[in-house]
């Protein structure tokens, strides 16, 4: 029970700055936060209880509807998965267009990120500009994989199809464009008062605490820890490339924010060199007609845009997975949001839950 003087607020699950059917519970004393809980489950998708009941191949279109700002991504850990259980190699053409698409998808979710936080927060001009470079990405998934959300090409030991006439170019004018774009939302943002004022010193995870609620992507590095699985776990062609890991030092919502910029610009970086070193060759290795994985289990995660993505597969030996597990970064993220929220204000928690770019179809799975 609680004093007289506090009182239950439900914020969402309609609500846009609670980013998806999100509903949290605030108790207050008048502005202030006394705690805090999150209900998450309106969806009731029952993904991983579907995957049970799937041929392997058939499984692989669902994980693009599990984080949809995010599907070339979660198509990429589902496919190396299978491919790692069975011993599968992929050909290196394929490796570096999977690298390719999957930084194009890290810089399409991070925007549609900045473009909704700036939004949160009053930044309306930021949104514009934002989902202006978005549909420049879009256009290119449209043109690869035939959809602009759900996006899938990906398969098991590869690809179905090679990259379309003028991708390269295509991918090569918004690399060159980009900079100047980025540099445009930090001059709108970096010294920007009211921003500065939302952001810096807001929602302050520790990095011991960061560490210890599991935390991953701009949350765990914006915290000051150096942790990326692309770097400590590489995967696809990514030990072949150079790239920074950008981290924070304060662990608040500003840092989060300068993270998540230096992340982009390193993407860009990480495309114009797969685009370079992209071999010749063919994009789908040997795969047998019938897709068997050898009784046993298996673990592999990659780093999403929003953290570190993982997959836990048990199988029997058959056609179908007995148990498919999902580590979504998302739902292990949301944890930390109590945490930062005690004590602060309630204008303050549209503000963090931004920071944690959060999707809800990747937490109710």
């Amino acid at each position: 029970m609680f004093d007289s003087e506090e009182m239950v607020l439900s914020m969402g699950p309609q609500h846009p700055s609670t980013h998806g059917v999100l509903r949290v519970i605030l108790k207050l004393d008048g502005e202030r936060v006394v705690d805090l809980d999150c209900d998450i489950g309106y969806l009731h998708r029952g993904a991983e209880k579907i995957f049970e009941n799937r041929l392997y191949p058939m499984i692989a279109p669902y994980f693009d509807r599990l984080d949809y700002i995010a599907a070339v991504s979660n198509g990429l850990l589902y496919v190396e998965t299978v491919e790692k259980a069975m011993g599968i190699e992929v050909p290196p053409r394929a490796q570096y267009l999977r690298v390719i698409l999957t930084e194009l998808n890290r810089l399409s979710s991070h925007l549609l990120w900045l473009a909704t936080h700036a939004l949160d927060i009053g930044g309306f001009t930021v949104f514009l500009y934002a989902f202006r470079e978005r549909e420049e990405i879009l256009k290119i998934f449209e043109n690869f994989f035939g959809a602009r959300l759900t996006c899938h090409a990906f398969r098991i030991g590869g690809m179905t199809y090679d990259a379309y006439p003028g991708f390269e170019a295509q991918v090569r004018a918004f690399c060159d464009m980009f900079p100047k774009r980025l540099e445009e939302y930090e001059t709108l943002l970096n010294e920007n008062r009211i921003w500065l004022g939302r952001t810096v010193g807001i929602g302050v995870i520790s990095a011991e605490d960061a560490i210890n609620l599991g935390l991953t992507g701009a949350p765990l590095r914006g915290s000051g820890v150096d942790y990326d699985v692309r770097k400590t776990d590489p995967y696809e062609c990514y030990a072949d490339l150079d790239f920074d890991i950008p981290i924070g030092e304060n662990g608040d919502t500003f840092d989060r924010y300068l993270v998540r910029m230096e992340e982009m610009r390193q993407s860009r970086r990480i495309i114009m060199q797969a685009l370079d070193k992209l071999p010749d060759g063919p994009v789908m290795g040997k795969v047998p007609k019938v897709i068997r994985v050898p009784a046993g289990e298996v673990y592999h995660s990659i780093e999403g845009p929003k953290g570190e993505l993982g997959l836990y597969l048990v199988s029997d030996g058959g056609t179908k997975p007995y148990r498919l597990r999902m580590r979504p970064a998302s739902f292990v993220n949301l944890g930390a949001l109590r945490k930062m929220a005690i004590g602060s204000l309630v204008s303050d928690v549209v503000a963090m839950i931004g920071s944690l770019d959060i999707v809800l179809g990747e937490i109710d799975r």
